[in-house]
C-alpha cells in the first residue's frame, strides 16, 4: 500500500493479485451470486484505488480491505433493493469442482463417492441455515468462519467494538443450533 500511495501503480497489480481469490471468495459467499460477487469486487479495488490516500500507513492491509469490500456489498444491495437469490446450479457446480473427474473418483484413495456427496450435502444445507441468519449476524460469522479473520478485524472491518462481534458471533452460532435442533432434516444427510 505504501508503494500504491506513492504512485506506483505496478504495484496495484501485485495487490490485487495477492487478494483477489480471497475477496472474490468472501463477496461471493456474501453476495451467494457470481456476477454481483464480481461487480462489487471490481468496485472495491476501484475504491481502493480511488481512497489510496487515504489509506494509514502502517494499518494492516486485509483489514482495510474487507472494509471497503463489505461496505461496497451493502451499498450494492442497498441500491439493488432486492433480496438475494440462491442459485439451484451453484452446489452442483461446487460438487463437481470438489468431486473431480471419474477417474479420480475410481482411483481415489480417498473419500468415496457416497462420503463426498453426503459430505456436500451437509455444506448446502449448513450454508442454507446461515443464509437464513439476518445480515448482521451473517456478516461476522462469514468473517470469522470463512475468512479466518481475528475479532479485531472484524471490528474493524465492521466498525464496531470487538464486545459485539463476540456476542453477534455467539449469537449467529446459537441461532444455527437452535435452526438445527427444530428442523434436523435442514441439517442432517
Amino acid at each position: 500500500m505504501h508503494r500504491i500511495c506513492r504512485e506506483q501503480t505496478e504495484a496495484f497489480g501485485v495487490l490485487l493479485r495477492r487478494y483477489e481469490r480471497e475477496l472474490f471468495g468472501y463477496l461471493h459467499r456474501y453476495l451467494r451470486n457470481s456476477s454481483l460477487a464480481e461487480d462489487v469486487f471490481q468496485n472495491t479495488f476501484l475504491q481502493v484505488f480511488l481512497k489510496r490516500k487515504q489509506y494509514e500507513a502502517g494499518r494492516p492491509v486485509r483489514p482495510w480491505l474487507y472494509t471497503i469490500a463489505t461496505n461496497q456489498a451493502i451499498d450494492f444491495l442497498r441500491r439493488q433493493g432486492r433480496h438475494q437469490a440462491v442459485s439451484l446450479e451453484q452446489g452442483e457446480a461446487a460438487h463437481e469442482a470438489a468431486s473431480g473427474g471419474l477417474l479420480e473418483t475410481l482411483e481415489g484413495h480417498g473419500p468415496g463417492p457416497l462420503e463426498l456427496a453426503s459430505e456436500e450435502e451437509r455444506r448446502q444445507r449448513v450454508r442454507a441455515g446461515v443464509d437464513l441468519l439476518p445480515d448482521f449476524l451473517r456478516q461476522v460469522l462469514l468473517l470469522a468462519y470463512y475468512q479466518g479473520l481475528k475479532y479485531r478485524d472484524i471490528a474493524d472491518i465492521l466498525n464496531i467494538p470487538v464486545g459485539t462481534v463476540k456476542s453477534r458471533l455467539h449469537a449467529a452460532l446459537v441461532r444455527l443450533q437452535e435452526a438445527w435442533a427444530e428442523s434436523p432434516s435442514l441439517f442432517e444427510v
